[in-house]
């Protein structure tokens, strides 16, 4: 309970906030007591019927909740009946960059790290731990979701890249070239300083 509220309620208006909640089936009695202190700290709370059931102040979710990255003290919940209908749900809406699995079952949690293709995946630990101050990078300048070059949080070295410089003696020498961050930021090699 308290990962799912720290990942929503502790600062919902930015991009490692929880957005979706998906509730197995067997887990449905825990609904209620996360409801309670989801709604007792602002959030409007967009659920299927299965939820609504058991939280009649929700309101009801409609497609478009699955898909929307709300940036406020909005949540959507829906009940899975399964691992493989919770992986398929992600699939067709994430926005492929943070997810998090809550279970006891390590099988359940290592097929979700491997199959779910977001720029971090965690288990046990709510998505705000992304972040680059987390990670260790210092400030975080950004975020990729980019499966090129940088993906996840970046910090200054994700934003830069590298220049090789090579300058030989003369014509037809051995050429030897070191990769060197000068003050100014400018890769030179040996030979050029």
């Amino acid at each position: 309970m308290e990962i799912i509220h720290n990942a929503k309620v502790q600062r919902p208006s930015v991009c490692n906030s929880v957005e979706t909640v998906l509730v197995h089936r067997d887990a449905l009695g825990l609904v209620p007591a996360i409801a309670e202190r989801l709604v007792a700290s602002g959030v409007t709370l967009h659920a299927d019927e299965a939820i609504r059931e058991l939280v009649p102040t929700a309101v009801p979710a409609t497609e478009e909740d699955w898909a929307t990255e709300y940036l406020s003290l909005d949540l959507s919940l829906k009940v899975v009946a399964s691992l493989d209908e919770a992986l398929e749900h992600i699939r067709t809406y994430s926005t492929q960059h943070t997810e998090s699995i809550l279970t006891a079952d390590m099988a359940n949690a290592e097929r979700f790290l491997t199959e779910v293709d977001s720029a971090a995946v965690m288990v046990n630990a709510s998505t705000r731990f992304t972040d680059g101050g987390e990670f260790g990078f210092g400030a975080e300048v950004g975020i990729s979701t980019q499966k090129l070059h940088a993906r996840g949080p970046m910090g200054l070295p994700e934003l830069t890249s590298t220049k090789w410089i090579v300058r030989g003696r003369r014509p037809g020498s051995q050429l030897s070239a070191r990769r060197r961050a000068s003050s100014s930021g400018r890769l030179e090699s040996p030979a050029s300083r």
